[in-house]
């Protein structure tokens, strides 16, 4: 494959493979501290240094990356030796880990890929092609990459060039995903690549080039031998990093969601969606919410978005009144003070989305008819996150439903609603407004997962709008 990648390589590439980084509109203002640091100690050792894929990607779109990473021509047993908390991880695809303060900043060596790489060099070939040697290095390490738009991502922050080896900055701006190498032979090799060019695509608002989109479903079923932790990661990515409705909706059309989240896909089949289908739903509304709330560098924990598909199923499952689901949420959010989330409900005045079935008929519930009914609601949810964990473990069988979720997971998922079985409550402090602490919801803290969750269900019930006088 490499030496076929080489022969493909046009004789005019080396002129545009050096970009300068101000015309491409990256602010090094934006690197943080913590990789600035480490970048500068491996500069100031006389080592090659350069920020590497995704995060050069988002900069240049004017994106807050999820994550910096660092490729330098040091040695990692040499990068170990220069910072107090380092270590070396991983056994195929070994990097370093450099902890500078609370930070992890990734440390990867040119030294690596050059093992991976078996072949004689032909260096009258490179040669040809106008390259040196630091040249076919960088060269080398971006073909090992999985999509143009992260391949071509070799940014020196120094000499403020970036190097496009592979034709990525035109994939970027046409807003393509496309395979470094031909796409079959990319997700044989690792089919990982599936779940992640549909992650990217679904983040970047980009679409698959045509060779991509028809081996991303034509070998949709090859992330099936993925075990159940990297699936649980690759599903995380989606839907905790504020682009969950995207990936939803490729995910949907793409034949994978019946592969990952077939409870979802057969709600997708019972609102007749089609694999196109540009209408909303309830569950696509939710999480729509949910990402206005989260971004790649301000994630849930993943029991939110657990927690947020094993309530939508139980409503799926069995319709609520609208003030049941308002004091469901109410009563996750004050953490079980039933009586004061029932008399919030009360006072609701804002009128309900009536195009989701999920809500049923408003009836004139009294208080103790509206306090059985968000019982029964949260023992169905519950329900939904046992047949979640324990019903399947394989993906293979039907209505496995995120047969990959762990019993730890599940655990964490329960307690979130635990308070209302409980009746745990220390008075009501609403929090509508209050900023999230992003780092406790990242963590996965009670009170943070309570507050997104609860404002984030009740805004998609009772949304926002303007009444026909023009006040909200």
């Amino acid at each position: 494959m490499f030496w076929a990648a080489i022969g493909e390589w046009n004789s005019d590439m080396p002129g545009r493979k050096k970009l300068n980084s101000k015309d491409l509109g990256i602010k090094t203002s934006r690197i943080p501290k913590p990789t600035r640091k480490v970048l500068n100690v491996l500069k100031e050792k006389g080592y090659e240094v350069y920020l590497v894929g995704g995060c050069v990607r988002d900069l240049i779109l004017n994106r807050i990356p999820k994550d910096f990473d660092i490729l330098t021509s040091a040695e990692l047993e040499k990068v170990v030796g220069m910072f107090a908390f380092c270590s070396i991880v991983g056994r195929r695809f070994p990097i370093c880990h450099v902890k500078i303060g609370g930070t992890i900043v990734e440390v990867s060596s040119f030294s690596t890929s050059r093992k991976k790489f078996t072949g004689d060099v032909n260096h009258e070939l490179v040669r040809h092609f106008g390259c040196d040697d630091k040249d076919f290095d960088r060269w080398r390490n971006c073909l090992q990459r999985d999509f143009t738009i992260n391949g071509l991502l070799m940014f020196d922050p120094y000499s403020k060039k970036v190097y496009d080896y592979t034709r990525g900055i035109e994939d970027i701006r046409k807003a393509k995903v496309r395979t470094m190498i031909p796409a079959s032979t990319s997700f044989q090799e690792d089919c990982a690549r599936i779940l992640r060019a549909i992650r990217i695509a679904a983040r970047l608002g980009f679409s698959l080039s045509r060779e991509t989109a028809h081996f991303v479903k034509s070998l949709s079923r090859s992330v099936l031998r993925l075990d159940k932790a990297r699936l649980m990661m690759e599903v995380n990515y989606m839907l905790a990093f504020g682009s969950a409705e995207a990936s939803l909706r490729l995910l949907w059309r793409f034949g994978l969601l019946e592969l990952l989240l077939p409870n979802q896909a057969e709600y997708f089949v019972r609102q007749g969606f089609g694999r196109r289908d540009t209408r909303s739903n309830m569950l696509l509304a939710v999480f729509s919410n949910l990402d206005k709330l989260l971004a790649p560098n301000r994630p849930c924990h993943s029991s939110l978005w657990v927690g947020i598909l094993a309530f939508h199923e139980a409503l799926s499952d069995h319709p609520r009144d609208p003030l049941v689901v308002a004091a469901f949420s109410l009563a996750v959010h004050n953490g079980g003070d039933m009586s004061e989330a029932i008399n919030i409900t009360k006072r609701i005045t804002r009128p309900h989305d009536i195009s989701f079935p999920e809500l049923s008929e408003p009836k004139d519930l009294d208080s103790p008819e509206l306090t059985n009914e968000v019982m029964h609601l949260a023992d169905s949810v519950r329900d939904v996150l046992s047949k979640m964990t324990y019903k399947c473990y394989t993906l293979q069988a039907q209505n496995s439903d995120l047969a990959f979720m762990s019993l730890p997971l599940y655990s964490r998922t329960c307690r979130i609603f635990d308070c209302i079985q409980d009746g745990v409550g220390k008075g009501f402090v609403s929090k509508r407004g209050s900023k999230i602490n992003y780092d406790l919801l990242a963590w996965g803290s009670l009170e943070e997962v309570r507050h997104v969750f609860a404002r984030t269900i009740f805004d998609t019930v009772f949304p926002l709008r303007l009444t026909q006088t023009g006040t909200t």
